[in-house]
Formats: structure tokens, sequence, C-alpha cells
């Protein structure tokens, strides 16, 4: 009896908590209703609609990667809950976040040249505009790598899982903060001429002089080498996968023709679902390192508690999402909540056990291989959990027609 009461609480605890943490997700409605006000600047360029979701999730990954290895860190006492006479591996870890987001914005600008000759309709002399606007959107989001931090000190002095709460609360005030980046660097490139493009350009070559100077200082050291090592293979993978969902946007673009409720709502479905596999995913890796549960992929029925209350957490929220969304853009009747609470709770559905079976499973195979989880597990699913959310909701788009 007493597993089946720990397990209930257990259950009612994830609940509880993701529900709060994802309630940070309505920031992603307000994202949404930012891209859905500049649809006219979104028409500029082919690539422009399909580099959003690029932007998102390289942020996310980057985000990911921060609250995961702060979250383990604070856990097990390498990293303490304070932002100045910190230990030496927490101002390793930020360094490396900066370089990380220099050499993530590149190696996006590039594979998205491939996709978008193949699949955008635009050919190799864009790659300058992509490159100098995605360096300069992603070097201004930095600043909200401080949040991240700052919630993960809090929530821990108060006694809080921030396994739960900081990756979801992160994930929400950077999404509204890069697509406010995106939105103000797209107007400044496109719109104010010559000018314009200048101050774009100078924000990405101060970016890359700050990266250089941080290389310099610390090329020699285990720390923060081991970190951008381990991070590279997830950067490539995230570079192309973040490009196969800027596809799947672009998809999207074409079916809904302009209903801003789905603009609306798109980013802080990707947040939700994202947050339900970090909340997953770093309770594993968490319980793993502490050596309360096996690194084999049959303690995923002892995980059943926590997949449980995130997934019932999210789909809550998709029921307020689309509430919100139809009053955002003055178009909720019961008719129209109905339908549409169909659509967001079937992708719900769809994502959810895809991003839960990825999470899981980069957990037990990093460990097993002696990597460190945190620099895979939420930095990845962060990124598939984009991909995997546009493909859950462009095909129940289609089925419904």
């Amino acid at each position: 009896m007493a597993p089946v009461n720990d397990q209930f609480k257990s259950f009612t605890k994830t609940l509880r908590e993701s529900l709060f943490a994802y309630f940070f997700d309505v920031g992603g409605i307000f994202a949404g209703a930012i891209v859905a006000s500049q649809l006219s600047i979104m028409q500029f360029s082919p690539w422009i609609i399909a580099i959003y979701p690029a932007v998102l999730s390289a942020k996310g990954m980057i985000g990911g990667l921060l609250s995961g290895r702060l979250s383990t860190a604070l856990h097990i006492g390498t990293i303490y809950p304070k932002l100045f006479g910190n230990t030496k591996s927490f101002y390793k870890l930020y360094q490396a976040i900066i370089a990380l987001t220099l050499i993530t914005s590149l190696t996006i600008s590039m594979v998205s040249i491939i996709f978008g000759n193949q699949f955008w309709g635009i050919n190799f002399s864009d790659f300058y505009d992509i490159v100098t606007v995605v360096l300069a959107t992603m070097s201004m989001g930095l600043a909200f790598t401080l949040v991240s931090t700052i919630v993960a000190f809090v929530t821990f002095k108060k006694g809080l899982d921030p396994d739960i709460l900081v990756y979801p609360i992160m994930s929400t005030v950077a999404d509204l903060g890069i697509t406010t980046c995106y939105v103000l660097v797209l107007n400044l490139f496109f719109l104010y001429d010559q000018t314009g493009k200048e101050v774009v350009l100078a924000i990405g070559i101060f970016q890359i002089i700050l990266v250089l100077w941080i290389l310099a200082r610390n090329v020699h050291d285990r720390e923060f080498s081991k970190t951008i090592k381990e991070s590279l293979l997830t950067i490539f993978l995230v570079a192309f996968i973040v490009n196969i969902t800027g596809t799947i946007l672009n998809r999207i673009n074409e079916i809904v023709e302009g209903r801003k409720e789905i603009y609306t709502v798109y980013p802080a479905l990707i947040d939700t679902i994202g947050d339900v596999g970090s909340v997953i995913g770093s309770t594993a890796t968490t319980k793993i390192a502490l050596g309360l549960i096996g690194s084999s992929f049959k303690f995923m029925k002892h995980h059943a508690p926590q997949i449980l209350g995130a997934w019932i957490s999210s789909a809550i929220m998709f029921m307020f999402f689309s509430a919100l969304s139809l009053i955002i853009n003055n178009m909720l009747t019961l008719d129209m909540f109905l339908r549409f609470s169909y659509i967001l709770l079937a992708s719900n559905i769809i994502a959810v056990i895809a991003i839960s079976i990825v999470s899981l499973t980069i957990s037990v195979i990093t460990y097993k291989r002696g990597l460190d989880p945190d620099n895979f597990v939420v930095p990845i699913e962060s990124s598939l959990a984009d991909t995997i959310t546009s493909v859950a909701l462009f095909i129940v788009l289609l089925l419904a027609g």
C-alpha cells in the first residue's frame, strides 16, 4: 500500500508543480500574438517564417542545457544558489553558453541555406541576410539566460524542485524575449535601409569578438572544453531538426492561410510540449545521478507518476490556450472553442507520447555511454519537441480539413 501512496504523492506533486510551471507558457501566447501582428513583415522573404521556429528552438536548446546543468548541479552541490561568489563551474558554464550561442547561430544559418534552397524557394545569395539576422537575434537573446539562473536559485532556496520549474519558466521568458528580438531585428534589417542593416551587423560582430575573447581564456580549461565538445553533436543534430521544423511551419502556413489563432497559439504549444519533455527528462536524469533509479529502460514504469502528472497538466493548459487565443483574436464562440480545442488536444496526445519516449530514451542512452545527460536530454528534446509538436499539429490540421 505504501508504494501506491508514494506513487500517488509523486503524481500529485508533479501535477501541481507542472501546472504551476506550465502556466508561464501563457507568455508564449503573447509571443504568438506578436508574430500574428507582424505577418506582413514575415512575407518579405520565404525564409523569415521558416527561420522563426529555428531561433525559438535554438534558444530553447541553449536554455535547456543551462537549466539542466543548473538543476543537477544545485542538487549535488557543485553550484551554489547565488550569482556572486559562486563556484568556478558556474562561471565556466556561463562562458560556454555564450560561445555555444555563436556556434549554434552559425550552424543553423548554414544548414538553413541547404533546406531553404531545396524546400523554401531561396538561393545561396540569401545566406548573408539569414546569418546576420540569426546572429543578432540570438546575441540579444543572451540577456534572458540570467532569468533562468535566478529562477533556478530561487526555487532551490524555497525547497521546490528546479527540475520541474526552471526550464518551463525559462523557456517561456526566452520565447517571448527571442520573438521580440527577432521581430525587432527584422524591422531594423528590412525597414530602416542601410542604417538598420549596419546596426544588426554590429550586434553580431560584438558577439563574435566576445566569444573570441572567451575562447582565448578557456582554450585549455578541461571543464569548459568538455561542455563545448559534448554540446557540438547536439548542436549539429538540432541544426537539422529546427530546419525540419521550419519547413513544416511553412507547410502549416500554406494550410492555415493567415488564421491568426494558429500563429498566436503556436509558441505556447511548442513551449508546453518542450516543458513536458523537460520535466520527464530532468527528473529522470537527476534520479539516475542520485542513484534513486537504475539506468535501464525498466525504470520507465517507476517514472509513470511524473509522466502522467506532466501530461495531464499540459492537456489542461492546451484547453486554456485555445480559449485565450480565440479571445485575443476576438473569435471566441462555443462552437469555435470546441473545434479549436479538439485540434489542440489531438495534437497534444500525439506530441506527449512521442516526447516522453524521446526524453527517457536519451536519458538512458547518454548515461550508459558515460556522457552527461544534462548536455543532451533537455537540449535535444526541447528542439525535437518543436518538430514533434509541429508535425502533430500539421497532421491534425490535415485530417480536420
